[in-house]
């Protein structure tokens, strides 16, 4: 749902996709090509929220601010399911693991990737391709190029998404048996998990 706070009404492109079991509330930008899941809260009440083009805010995701601050998600940052950002800026093209906790004023720069449960504390500012994993998080490494790829080549999945939101879902009446012919599933790019793909 897309809620009015004040005088703020949430801006969002026509070609990006917010789940209507997403809450987006207030003073929030969202630019071309976003895919935002069903039950992500973005909370654009006490500061501004700006989700720059192709990014993602995927499942139970939450964005959020102390009074006054903006958060900036920038071009092609990809927010797995479960992670919370509060006052952070996020810089192009990072990945966000899987229920990790980004605190308030930190600063990632572009292309880093953080690890799945990983908490970064307030005021952290990390370079550009930093690797950052743990709690507290720390920076153990610089990321490949292979690395690179890999999560460029996943946020481009998510990229496409909202067009197939847009052209196909809809909300339905479960069957109440398996079909006689089954569905075809159509190969997303034979896309991998990172161990599976990584260089040996």
């Amino acid at each position: 749902m897309i809620y009015k706070f004040r005088q703020h009404i949430p801006v969002i492109h026509p070609s990006s996709f917010v789940h209507p079991q997403a809450a987006v509330t207030g003073n929030v930008q969202i630019g071309c090509d976003v895919y935002v899941g069903p039950g992500a809260a973005i909370r654009g009440d006490w500061g501004k929220i700006i989700i720059e083009d192709g990014c993602n805010v995927q499942e139970n995701c939450t964005i959020h601010m102390f009074p006054g601050v903006t958060v900036i998600l920038k071009k092609g940052a990809h927010i797995g399911h479960g992670a919370i950002i509060h006052g952070a800026t996020i810089g192009a093209n990072c990945l966000v693991g899987m229920n990790a906790v980004i605190m308030d004023n930190v600063i990632l720069g572009d292309e880093c990737i953080v690890g799945a449960l990983a908490f970064i504390k307030a005021d952290s500012v990390f370079e550009n391709r930093s690797l950052i994993v743990g709690n507290p998080a720390k920076k153990i490494k610089i990321v490949t190029d292979e690395m690179m790829q890999w999560k460029t080549e996943g946020t481009k999945l998510y990229q496409s998404l909202p067009t197939q939101m847009h052209e196909s879902w809809e909300v339905c009446t479960p069957l109440t048996e398996l079909p006689t012919v089954s569905p075809v599933i159509e190969n997303i790019a034979n896309y991998k998990t990172w161990n599976e793909s990584k260089p040996q």
